[in-house]
């Protein structure tokens, strides 16, 4: 276990450097060291004040989208489960679309994550609202409310795209498609603000998901407090996947393929689980930043489009071994 710690660290940190260093720009080897020495110049101000912010969102967004992930898949039973799933981004999209459609971006940076982050959360209520039965929370009409509320989100965001401006559309199209262009220090607190505590209940919650993931009877014979830990587990993996949306858009594929990648390893164990997706989700987004940063530059791919191309085969190689297993 020490060595895939260490190799989990390793890993983390090659991505990491690479975030920093990867880009357009064309600075010098020395340019560089200079910059991480201290000395201020053109170097030292993309370094600390685009790359820095832009690297340190991405690996905030793909740690949480895995832990999301991780917490559905176990909650469910099913391995096709995202984080998406509740229509959390579908409700994002909304927040984010009419902010652009209402001019609210352009007067404040933080508008845009802040109506995104609040279109998920309504969409979140809405889906538990109808979902719950009593105290209970029933799993079948909780997702198909998330599809439902998905399906009517996504016909206001078309709606609203009808009849406005070319350059708004295209700035939704983009939104849409992920981007960590617009990470700045106060994204990251805010991020860290509401993503921390939840992660370390979802690490607290970790008995109980090996429980859970055995089959609701099970969990309760094994004394887990089944409808309590199902409710504030699925409020806590939506409201880190609404977090992710708000600040970096609709990102695919993270929260799918990386807790299958991880179990590839033989880890089952929750405890262990939770950590480890995060920080290869954490690593594996800032990879695909790098690779949509520098592959067509100085354009820059949407990053969802970068994680689409490289998750989908890594999806299909999992599900093959898992068939030949």
């Amino acid at each position: 276990m020490i060595r895939r710690w260490l190799a989990l660290a390793a890993l983390l940190v090659t991505s990491l450097a690479i975030g920093m260093l990867a880009g357009p720009a064309d600075l010098s080897p020395r340019e560089w060291w200079q910059a991480l020495a201290g000395s201020p110049g053109p170097a030292a101000t993309i370094l600390w004040r685009v790359r820095l912010p832009r690297v340190a969102t991405g690996a905030l967004t793909g740690g949480m989208l895995a832990v999301s992930g991780v917490v559905f898949q176990a909650l469910l039973r099913n391995p096709l489960a995202e984080p998406y799933l509740l229509g959390v981004s579908s409700g994002a999209a909304l927040g984010a679309v009419s902010a652009l459609a209402l001019g609210l971006s352009g007067s404040a940076y933080f508008a845009l994550p802040v109506a995104a982050l609040a279109g998920a959360l309504v969409a979140i209520a809405i889906v538990f609202e109808v979902a719950r039965v009593g105290s209970r929370l029933d799993t079948q009409v909780l997702l198909l409310a998330g599809v439902v509320v998905s399906a009517f989100f996504g016909a206001c965001v078309l709606l609203i795209l009808t009849f406005v401006s070319t350059e708004t559309l295209r700035s939704a199209f983009f939104w849409t498609l992920g981007s960590l262009s617009g990470a700045s220090g106060g994204m990251i607190l805010a991020m860290a603000a509401y993503s921390v505590p939840a992660l370390v209940v979802l690490f607290g919650l970790s008995r109980h998901l090996n429980a859970l993931a055995l089959g609701e009877e099970t969990a309760a014979y094994l004394g887990t407090e089944v409808e309590r830990v199902k409710l504030l587990a699925f409020f806590l993996a939506s409201l880190l996947a609404a977090a992710a949306v708000s600040v970096a858009g609709v990102i695919g594929f993270v929260g799918l393929v990386v807790p299958h990648a991880v179990r590839l390893w033989g880890i089952r164990d929750h405890r262990v689980l939770t950590p480890v997706s995060f920080l290869v989700g954490a690593a594996a987004l800032v990879l695909a930043d790098a690779v949509a940063r520098t592959v067509a530059a100085p354009m820059e791919i949407p990053i969802g489009v970068v994680t689409a191309f490289l998750g989908v085969p890594m999806f299909l190689l999992l599900l093959r071994r898992a068939v030949r297993t």
